[in-house]
Order: structure tokens, then sequence, then C-alpha cells
């Protein structure tokens, strides 16, 4: 590894922990005394089956899910794949509830209404995505409820999860699994894509009750079909190898700091510094989500009051060895993604960065 690193705040791909990065770099050489990289081995082999099985099995314990009840997919596509596949497996041509809270419910719903009726059950969008709205309006015999749990472009992020009245409750989670400690066991489906908490881009995880994935429509292209991946365990197609292989490894990561439960925590604490930070100096920072319950823990937006400072902020910020600051393109201003991989040494550089720019 380079001697010095410098502190990756990019919203994805985002940064990946140093002894994950050294292992992975050892099997792109040879894996499992094999003779082969991961990057050659066959999907098919033993060497590649134990590496499979072992991420999902070990996606599944960190969820706390059971594995008789939850099954764990390996797919390609993003999870912008998912806004279609979805709908297209499980709504059937019927209705179903969607809580739009930014860029990427917006999608996720634009996509859902090609296979059925979409009941936008509540919106933010009035005031620009920046809270999470607490009243849902529900259709009686929905399909599913969708929820963003995450929302990186505006930073904000479900501090609590919505009651549904027995309808399955759907999340893509692709920016805050792994991150947060939630009853996972209260989604019928999740689907995230990896390339923030879990791994590297290249590979999307769908975690769903076996059950439901069953009462999943037959009329459907197998490629894209729940019930084919479920069916042949991932491997009807050459998956993602090496980003599965990168998931495998980060979960070990994961088990290895205490769980979700030891990362919620220490995310929570990460992310006050820095919201504190930026709260202390009201006339400098204009943090983008004012509703404190809201923030999100993952991705910390914010703007200067001084717009005119902007390009001079981030470029200091660069120098200092600060990078992916800025904001989306859709919002602008900046954007610190701070998820699990992100370091110590990170944060304190990012306060110190805040602090001393403030009283400059």
């Amino acid at each position: 590894m380079p001697n010095k690193r410098i502190h990756n705040f990019g919203a994805g791909p985002a940064t990946l922990p140093v002894p994950v990065l050294e292992e992975a770099s050892r099997g792109v050489l040879e894996i499992a005394g094999s003779g082969m990289s991961v990057l050659e081995v066959s999907h098919r082999s033993k060497e590649y089956e134990a590496i499979h099985f072992d991420a999902r099995d070990r996606l599944l314990r960190a969820l706390g899910l059971d594995a008789a009840e939850y099954a764990a997919l390996f797919l390609g596509g993003g999870a912008s794949l998912q806004f279609a596949a979805l709908p297209m497996n499980l709504l059937g041509g019927g209705t179903a509830d969607y809580v739009n809270t930014g860029e990427w419910s917006t999608k996720a719903i634009k996509e859902a209404k090609r296979f059925g009726t979409v009941n936008v059950a509540a919106s933010s969008e009035d005031k620009k995505f920046s809270y999470i709205p607490k009243s849902l309006k529900l259709t009686p015999g929905a399909k599913y409820v969708h929820i963003t749990t995450n929302n990186t472009i505006e930073g904000t992020e479900y501090g609590w999860l919505p009651e549904t009245g027995g309808v399955p409750l759907v999340a893509d989670m692709s920016s805050d699994i792994l991150g947060r400690a939630v009853d996972y066991g209260k989604f019928s489906l999740i689907y995230a894509g990896a390339q923030k908490n879990l791994g590297p881009a290249g590979v999307t995880v769908v975690v769903a009750r076996r059950k439901w994935l069953e009462s999943a429509t037959d009329d459907i292209a197998a490629i894209l079909s729940y019930k084919t991946h479920l069916k042949a365990d991932s491997l009807y197609n050459t998956p993602p190898v090496f980003a599965i292989y990168m998931v495998g490894l980060v979960l070990k990561w994961v088990e290895a700091q205490g769980g979700v439960a030891a990362l919620d925590k220490r995310n929570r604490e990460r992310a006050g510094r820095i919201y504190a930070a930026l709260d202390a100096y009201p006339q400098v920072y204009d943090p983008a989500v004012t509703q404190k319950e809201d923030r999100s823990y993952m991705n910390v937006t914010f703007r200067l009051r001084d717009a005119n400072g902007e390009k001079e902020f981030l470029a200091g910020a660069q120098a200092a060895g600060l990078d992916g600051l800025k904001g989306h393109r859709a919002v602008g201003g900046f954007r610190a993604s701070i998820y699990n991989a992100m370091t110590a040494d990170g944060i304190d550089a990012l306060v110190d960065y805040i602090e001393k720019w403030a009283r400059k």
C-alpha cells in the first residue's frame, strides 16, 4: 500500500478498509492455493464457490437474518436496475406505495410506473428533499411500500421505520446497509449497490424473504427474474466474481469491528462531530438538513453562507488531503460521505479543516 493515503470522502465508489485492500491485492495474484488469480478462477470452481457462499452467509449473519427465511442474491446492474426489477417481479400491475425523499426515489418511482400503479404516499420535494416525511398515506392492499433509507445527494436518513400494516416493506439501502443497527427483519426486501458500505462497484445485493420471492411473476425474462437467481444461488450466469470476493472480505472486516451495532455507534459519533463543527459556525456554514433527527450519518451535506468561497474551500480541502467533498451536481455545495471504512484520522482532519476555515 502507498505510504500515505488521502482521505476519500467520495459518495461512491467509496473508500475501502486498508486491510481489505491488502488481502484483495494478494487474491489478485493467487487465490486459495489455486495457482490462479481471483480474476481468472472459474465461477464454477470449488475455490470460487467457497468465496461465493461464504459471502452470502456472512451477509445474512451481519444483518441478523435467518437463512431459512431470507435469501441473499448477488446481481449486476446496480441499484438502478432494481428500480425496474422490483416492480417487474413483484408489482404485477397492482399498486405500490413509494415515499419520495430524493433523486434516487424519484427514479425508482418513474420505473415502477411502467409496471403498475404508484401511489406517492409522502414526499419531501416541497422543501427540496431536506427532511424525511413523518406521515404516510398508504394504500389498503398495496403490493409493497418502498422507501430509500438514506439519501446520498440530499443528506437525509430515516431514523425510524414506517409501520405498513402488514404490507411488505422494501428499501433501497445502497448507502447505509451495514452502517446502521435496525431490525432488518422488518423488511421483506432490501437492495443495495455495493460501492458504498459493501465493497467495490460491480455487484448489487438483494436480500429478501424467500416466501415473497416465490410469489414473483413467472412471466419475465429469465435473467431479470428473482426466481431464476434464487433457484441458482446467484450462479445462473457468470456473477461479478471479483466484486463478490471483495464483499466477502468487507464482511469479514465488519465482523472484526464488532459487527453492525458497533459500526452504528461509531458512525453516529463521527457524524455528530462533523455536524457539531458546522453548527458551531452558523455565520459560515449552512447545513442542508436543519431537522437534526433527519440528518444522515453517512452523507453530511452543507454549503457556505458565502457561495463565493466555495472554490477556495474545495481547493484548500484537497490541498489538505481531503478528497471527494464536492456536492452532487444536482444540489451543489459540499458533501462528506463517511461510510464504515472512513478512518478516525479522516474525521479528525475534516473537523479540523471545517473549524480552521471558519476561524480564518
